[in-house]
C-alpha cells in the first residue's frame, strides 16, 4: 500500500514499507525513475517472501511523490530521504542504489554513519554531473539552462536542468575517501551506454571500506533489469541478510 509523509517543505513523499526483521532494504531509485520499476518491485516482492523489512519511495517530484522536479537536487533528496527515515524510526539499513541512487546512497551513507549495515550499487553513478557532460554542455549549465538529451528509454527527451548540475558538482565523491566502512557490493554490466564500468572500479578505489566487492555482467546493460541480472542482486541480498 502507499503512503505519504509530509516533508517539512510541505510537499507528500509517497512511500511503501514493508515490516520484517533485519536491517530495511532501502531502495533509492535513479534519475527520474520511481518505485514502480521493475528492479524495486523484484526487492520488495523479495524481502516480502523472506519476511526482510523494506523501503521504497518515490523522490519528491517524481512518481506518486508531490513537487517540481525541476526545482530538485541530490543534497534535498538526502535530506528528505533522511527525514522519511526518521519518521520512520529506521536506525539499520541496507541501502540499495541505481545509477543516480547509487550516488545518493552514498551520501546517504556518509550522513547516517552507523545506521547503515551495507550498500548495494546497481550501475552506480557517482559524479555523473562532472563525467557524463562534455564542455558543451556545462557551459549551457554555466548559462543557467536546460540540457536535453535523447532517451533510449521514452519518446520524451531527458532534461537535466542547471540547478540539479550546479548542486551535483558540490557534492563529487570519487576524487577522495568515502567514509563508509561496512560491505558494498557493486553489479555494473559492461554493455552499459549510459554509465561506464569503471566508474564502478574508481569507486571500489576510493571507498574506505576494505569489505568492497564488484560483480560485473559482461552483456548487461545499464538497467540490469533482465531476470539473471535482478537473481545477481538477490542473491547479493541475501547474503547481506545472512552476515
Amino acid at each position: 500500500m502507499i503512503q505519504h509523509f509530509t516533508l517539512p517543505s510541505g510537499e507528500r513523499m509517497a512511500y511503501r514499507f514493508a515490516p520484517g526483521t533485519g536491517p530495511v532494504i532501502v531502495f533509492l531509485p535513479g534519475y527520474m525513475s520511481d518505485m514502480s520499476g521493475g528492479k524495486a518491485q523484484a526487492v520488495i516482492a523479495y524481502a516480502e517472501a523472506k519476511g526482510r523489512a523494506c523501503l521504497l519511495l518515490d523522490y519528491t517530484g517524481l512518481g506518486q511523490s508531490e513537487g517540481d522536479f525541476a526545482e530538485k537536487s541530490l543534497p534535498l533528496w538526502r535530506d528528505e530521504v533522511i527525514a522519511l527515515l526518521d519518521a520512520l524510526a529506521i536506525e539499520s539499513m541496507i541501502l540499495v542504489g541505481s545509477s543516480m541512487g547509487g550516488w545518493l546512497m552514498l551520501m546517504l551513507a556518509e550522513a547516517l554513519g552507523n545506521r547503515v549495515a551495507a550498500l548495494v550499487g546497481l550501475a552506480p553513478a557517482p559524479d555523473f554531473s562532472e563525467w557524463g557532460f562534455d564542455a558543451a554542455q556545462k557551459a549551457v549549465f554555466a548559462r543557467g539552462e536546460t540540457v536535453y538529451e535523447d532517451n533510449p528509454y521514452g519518446p520524451e527527451p531527458t532534461p537535466t536542468y542547471a540547478k540539479f548540475w550546479a548542486a551535483g558538482q558540490e557534492c563529487l565523491l570519487l576524487a577522495r575517501s568515502i567514509a563508509f566502512d561496512g560491505p558494498v557490493r557493486l553489479i555494473h554490466g559492461q554493455a552499459d551506454r549510459d554509465v561506464p564500468w569503471d566508474i564502478s572500479i574508481r569507486l571500489a578505489a576510493a571507498l574506505r571500506s576494505a569489505d568492497v566487492q564488484v560483480h560485473l555482467i559482461k552483456d548487461g546493460d545499464h538497467r540490469l533489469s533482465r531476470r539473471s541480472d535482478i537473481a545477481v542482486l538477490l542473491g547479493q541480498l541475501n547474503t547481506l541478510g545472512e552476515a
